[in-house]
């Protein structure tokens, strides 16, 4: 547990850095809509529940729990030692107060009051009116509409954090900066666009197999360069200690073509690569008016008029796979890799000319919408669909303005990619799911399609887990038809540390858990 750090550190403390090219906007769970939000809000709260490295659901400040035999009534036993951080509008002698059941019915009515807007609202889609009940302090009961199979590892997404009323009700909007939560580190300050520094939670509830009271660093440090390089150098340099992902500006200074640590690095750095349940893809608005991409065979030719494999072996370094099969990722019961688009040229130009369009010929510009770290795949593309007379325009958008757009449903065409909160197939077909439309829901494309809409509602229904996969197939197998979006690849986790950080912990869907880190001598 003892530390010894470089000269820009003081007194021992162990204080874990990286850098967050994407930003974070809000440390309110109930926002807590993408990657980066995900990763500072896990370490400021807790859920009912949370997932494991191998993606198990393990309690969390539920000791326990039942569900009744009708699969539709949970019911959670909540530990009593829980405490909020310390806050002045506790009002109390110690400024903190124990987590109790009406703070969970306080924390899930407001991720589905349409005041709030979260965009986590869609994940309650199943419970039912006034279905959560506070029985007594450590009683807290759902009601669901109907049986949900993946239900409870949806609870242990940051949406379902428990939350402080006092704080939240008196800070109002301005919560997003002012967050108060149980978990393992609080916010110390937050320099918004430059720095944000959480410090150890004394009062922090879980402890290791041995007793010792986590966690064990004493603080985290995010630093929000946007440039990918000058992040890269700083991790190199060793002002940052962990790095996440890969990117076109340094893949081939770091890594092999084949996708090892280049030598020089090998002694110097550790790198874990393991299955990340993340879809990459390009994503068509449907119901855009006089598009281009209305027509569904204009959207399969450009999913068959780029070679995929590739791009990984040449962009990616060999870093995931080709996204050559359906939407449900590699690792997930229900993936199809026979329903999605090979490379297929002859078959794209035959697609043109059906639509009217020989050879792209008549066709109007098509505008993608990515950002800057996508660039050179959207390039690729934009020269293979060129050879086809697709005429492609890039429209390079900072990430927190293209999710924005997104949302709105103000880019016909743009990049993004969907990160498995629970792991369930479910997941990744809520997203063409028509009650689902975005803004309030994950549905950016506005597919709509009732036979898919039908099989959905039987599939959440489903409590035989072979049958609800059957089901999943023959979505994956619609959406893929249907061609809303052009799966690119899936993708697979990197994460590089220096060889003196030890005890961080991931899974499939990408968590970033500190819990467990030390960090020794250089």
């Amino acid at each position: 547990m003892s530390s010894c750090r470089s000269h820009h550190e003081t007194d021992g403390k162990m204080i874990f850095r990286y850098n967050e090219a994407a930003n974070i906007t809000s440390l309110d769970p109930a926002f807590a809509k993408n990657q980066s939000l995900n990763w500072a809000c896990s370490q400021l709260y807790n859920s009912l529940v949370q997932l494991d490295s191998n993606l198990e659901v393990q309690p969390c400040i539920a000791k326990r729990w039942t569900i009744s035999p009708d699969g539709k009534t949970y019911t959670f036993i909540l530990r009593n030692d829980v405490c909020f951080h310390t806050n002045p509008l506790f009002k109390t002698a110690d400024s903190t107060r124990h987590v109790v059941a009406g703070d969970f019915l306080y924390s899930l009515n407001r991720i589905i009051d349409p005041d709030v807007a979260s965009p986590g609202m869609w994940i309650f889609g199943m419970v039912d009116s006034n279905g959560f009940e506070a029985v007594d302090d450590t009683t807290f009961v759902i009601h669901l509409k109907q049986p949900y199979a993946p239900f409870l590892g949806l609870l242990s997404m940051p949406y379902c954090s428990v939350v402080p009323h006092e704080v939240v009700e008196y800070y109002g909007a301005d919560y997003r900066s002012h967050p108060c939560g149980t978990g393992p580190f609080r916010l110390q300050m937050w320099k918004e666009d430059v720095k944000l520094v959480m410090r150890r939670n004394p009062l922090y509830f879980e402890r290791d197999s041995i007793g010792r009271q986590l966690p064990y660093l004493d603080a985290v440090s995010i630093t929000f360069v946007i440039d990918h390089q000058t992040a890269f150098l700083e991790f190199i340099k060793g002002n940052l200690d962990f790095m996440n992902a890969i990117d076109a500006s340094y893949k081939d200074e770091l890594l092999t073509r084949t996708g090892q640590l280049k030598p020089k690095y090998a002694q110097k750095l550790n790198m874990v690569s393991t299955p990340f349940l993340n879809t990459e893809y390009l994503g068509f608005v449907m119901d855009g008016e006089d598009s281009p991409v209305s027509d569904r065979r204009i959207r399969q030719a450009i999913n068959y008029g780029f070679d995929r494999v590739k791009m990984m072996k040449y962009l990616r370094n060999g870093i995931g796979a080709p996204g050559t099969g359906g939407f449900i990722p590699r690792g997930l019961p229900g993936h199809d890799s026979t329903c999605g688009y090979p490379y297929n040229p002859s078959l794209a130009r035959q697609l043109l000319a059906e639509a009217g369009y020989p050879n792209g010929k008549g066709l109007k510009t098509i505008t993608l919408s990515t950002t800057a770290n996508y660039l050179d795949i959207c390039k690729y593309i934009q020269q293979q669909l060129q050879l086809l007379g697709i005429d492609i325009k890039i429209d390079v958008c900072p990430p927190a303005a293209l999710s924005e757009q997104v949302a709105q449903g103000k880019s016909p065409w743009f990049r993004k990619s969907w990160i498995a909160d629970y792991p369930d197939a479910e997941n990744y077909l809520s997203l063409f799911y028509s009650p689902n439309r975005a803004p309030a829901g994950p549905n950016y494309t506005h597919f709509s399609n009732q036979t898919f809409d039908n099989l959905y509602q039987q599939s959440i229904a489903c409590a035989n887990p072979e049958q609800r996969v059957q089901l999943y197939r023959q979505m994956d197998k619609i959406v893929m038809t249907e061609a809303p979006v052009m799966v690119l690849y899936y993708d697979q986790i990197l994460h590089f540390t220096h060889k003196n950080v030890s005890g961080l912990r991931s899974n499939a869907l990408n968590a970033l858990d500190l819990r467990y880190v030390t960090i020794g001598c250089k």
